[in-house]
């Protein structure tokens, strides 16, 4: 992304002030940083959740269910 990465991204979507709803909507984090601290990372700038890179379908659609389904 040319001007921000995902986490500030993130970060000012959350803090949206004209929408409320940017505090609700599910952030997942789709990325080849996979280690601990790379998901925690995520969690930290406000995403609900973490892939790991290459994607593996079934992880993908259980994730974005379980955001679904809320």
């Amino acid at each position: 992304m040319p001007e921000m990465n995902g986490y500030e991204t993130t970060k000012a979507i959350r803090n949206l002030p004209d929408r409320p709803d940017g505090k609700e909507i599910p952030v997942i984090a789709m990325t080849a940083n996979a280690f601990a601290e790379d998901v925690q990372d995520a969690l930290n700038a406000g995403m609900n959740d973490h892939v790991a890179k290459p994607i593996d379908m079934s992880i993908l659609i259980s994730v974005i269910t379980k955001y679904i389904e809320q």
